[in-house]
């Protein structure tokens, strides 16, 4: 009997430790997904580095009780996964929403963005944000816009000049 108390307490000390390193955190419903549906969706979400797993919900309660995240505890009923992500913090939101587009037994339940707790409108809200690169790619594009306006009138300015000119 120790020996099993032993394992389910490294099993809570395991979800503590995701809830409180992820930058965010989805719980959904998996109901009604068949195997091969499920398979596909944990290879995209491994493929984006996201850590997806179906824990006895007991145990993710003192987990999220020990992680302070005590609202959380109402979310944990019925069958329910998590993805936890260390890196991406829109990845697990993404794939997870973009997933439950095209299946409909799939249900976002709500989650932990970097700490603190978001309900489904916020999931999907982080969802449709594009990924780091899109960002960095957005952010380099809106640096550069100011040099390409000045290349812009630069030419615009030479070419007036040359048709006067002329």
């Amino acid at each position: 009997m120790s020996k099993v108390m032993e394992s389910k307490k490294q099993i809570v000390e395991e979800i503590t430790e995701k809830f409180r390193s992820s930058q965010s955190t989805v719980l959904v419903n998996y109901r009604g997904l068949d195997v091969s549906e499920v398979t596909e969706l944990r290879k995209q979400l491994r493929e984006a580095g996201v850590d997806y797993k179906v824990y006895k919900n007991t145990m993710a309660r003192r987990a999220a009780e020990a992680a302070g995240l005590e609202e959380l505890t109402d979310t944990l009923v019925g069958p329910t996964a998590i993805a936890f992500s260390d890196e991406d913090v829109v990845a697990p939101a993404r794939i997870l929403n973009d997933f439950a587009k095209d299946h409909e037994a799939l249900e976002i339940k709500g989650g932990v963005i970097e700490g603190n707790i978001a309900s489904l409108d916020e999931i999907t809200e982080l969802a449709s944000l594009p990924n780091y690169e899109g960002m960095v790619s957005m952010l380099l594009s809106v640096l550069q816009a100011p040099i390409r306006n000045f290349a812009y009138a630069t030419k615009a300015v030479a070419e007036q000049k040359e048709e006067q000119g002329a």
